[in-house]
């Protein structure tokens, strides 16, 4: 990871600038350093968990959100000064990970929401008794995939990784209400899915 963060400055809010250049780590100041720290200890590992079930490998979530992590500490100064800072580091990592889809596939103009290719090779695998429960997960991975993109990622935290509204809230950089909201959104939407797919 590079050692360097943005320079101060104002000016709408997008994604991580090439062009300016970054104010290395050692010219910040205790503070500024402490909280870049402090939030990549506590994001990294849920960034990890989704972007392993983005992409279905490990190597390849390890350098998405290594990428993004680059990325927010170029960023990080101009960060600071952000309302949403969790809101932009989420834009961030969504964006590295469709870099990394694109990068294994350059065909994919738009990039597979979810692996599942973990899921369908351990059919291969799997003992009688666990094959209806295994096609089952398969089949609401593929519901999961076809949801909208915020609802996809609320249910992938809160379901895929455990995490609760109010936590799937902070990783997004919204309200709780919003993640709740977007929660019963895709209930109705997979119920609907579920409840149209062939019966196993």
């Amino acid at each position: 990871m590079n050692d360097g963060g943005p320079e101060e400055s104002g000016g709408a809010v997008g994604l991580p600038s090439r062009r300016r250049q970054p104010t290395p780590m050692s010219q910040w100041n205790p503070t500024a350093r402490l909280s870049y720290w402090a939030f990549h200890s506590n994001r990294r590992p849920a960034y990890m968990r989704f972007a392993y079930l983005q992409l279905g490998s490990d190597a390849d979530a390890e350098d998405a959100v290594d990428a993004t992590f680059d990325s927010i500490m170029h960023e990080w100064l101009r960060m600071l000064h952000m309302d949403r800072l969790d809101a932009y580091a989420w834009t961030v990592l969504k964006q590295r990970i469709v870099d990394w889809q694109q990068r294994r596939d350059p065909r994919l103009r738009r990039p597979e929401p979810m692996d599942i290719s973990a899921f369908e090779a351990a059919l291969k695998e799997v003992h009688p008794d666990q094959y209806e429960v295994l096609t089952d997960t398969i089949r609401f991975y593929q519901a999961v995939a076809r949801l909208a993109e915020r609802q996809r990622d609320t249910v992938v935290l809160r379901y895929g990784l455990h995490c609760s509204p109010g936590e799937a809230a902070a990783v997004m950089g919204v309200d709780e209400a919003t993640v709740r909201s977007q929660l019963g959104q895709a209930h109705r939407r997979l119920a609907r899915l579920l409840d149209a797919a062939p019966e196993s």
